[in-house]
């Protein structure tokens, strides 16, 4: 019996240690805040942020299908209220190929006039030739924006107050951010990140140095909080940096350009690695090197 009692207990302890590590993945940030941890081991890298309304839920970055759909099981764990809009802060798959999930749960796609230039034009080409048998498009539509703004819009129900505004181009041209200026709370797409494997900077409208603006314009702004495009929410902190990082590789390639060395030479040569975790992922920086070379 004492056997029997022993097993029980540890299969319900089990149970509860699996349950809390599915709820590890979603934070409340802030009454009615929350954010789903992107995980890139699953291949659901970006960050997902939501914010439930008096009448609605408004979505931030809408990650993979995959992810997408156990986002939206974690929203409706949350509120049944209506997932009315998701904002797209930019066009890459990681944040919009889950686009169609989303609408067909009722929700309209919101993003810049830019952003959804790019996602009709780079974006659907990146979805009619995803090519990766492991994570199929399976179920699943491009879907784009049917609502844009030019330089910004807002969501304000006397609860919550989101300020969605246009900053780009940086990280791609329709680079846009959600301020939640009542918790002080800065959503930013790959504007910034704070995991290990930096940023990609590659993208073929990438505009470094209007980047490094975006982020000392943010930078001014009352945060309490980042939420990354990828990696653990962080304090304000986070910009200052992810724009040293950025900053000191556009110097040194810039710097190395000059004095006649090629792209291979610098992705070897360039050291980042006083910027820490940003800079730990040695291909990735090397990549973004080079890209920043062909830009220069």
């Amino acid at each position: 019996m004492r056997i029997r009692l022993c097993a029980m207990f540890a299969f319900v302890f089990f149970l509860f240690v699996a349950a809390q590590a599915q709820n590890d993945r979603v934070t409340e940030m802030a009454p009615g805040v929350f954010v789903w941890h992107g995980d890139p081991a699953q291949r659901q890298p970006a960050n997902c942020t939501w914010v439930i309304f008096k009448d609605y839920v408004l979505v931030i970055d809408a990650n993979f299908p995959w992810g997408a759909r156990e986002i939206l099981s974690k929203i409706k764990a949350t509120t049944n209220k209506p997932i009315r809009f998701v904002f797209d802060t930019h066009y890459h798959s990681d944040h919009t190929f889950g686009n169609s999930v989303f609408t067909d749960a009722g929700a309209s796609i919101i993003c810049s006039e830019a952003c959804a230039e790019e996602l009709r034009t780079k974006g659907a080409k990146g979805f009619q030739s995803w090519n990766d048998a492991a994570y199929p498009l399976t179920g699943v539509r491009f879907e784009p924006a049917t609502i844009t703004f030019t330089d910004g819009m807002v969501f304000d129900d006397g609860t919550h107050r989101v300020e969605i505004t246009k900053v780009g181009p940086g990280h791609s041209k329709g680079d846009a951010v959600a301020w939640l200026p009542k918790e002080k709370i800065l959503v930013t797409g790959d504007l910034c990140v704070t995991w290990s494997d930096g940023n990609n900077v590659a993208d073929a409208d990438a505009d470094h140095e209007n980047w490094l603006r975006a982020l000392d314009r943010m930078d001014k702004w009352d945060v309490k909080t980042v939420i990354p495009g990828h990696g653990a929410p962080a304090t304000k902190g986070a910009l200052r940096a992810q724009r040293d990082y950025l900053a000191d590789m556009l110097a040194k390639v810039r710097a190395g350009k000059q004095s006649g060395k090629s792209a291979d030479q610098l992705a070897t040569e360039i050291d980042l690695s006083k910027h820490g975790n940003l800079a730990a992922n040695k291909a990735g920086n090397a990549t973004s090197i080079k890209a920043m070379y062909r830009k220069l």
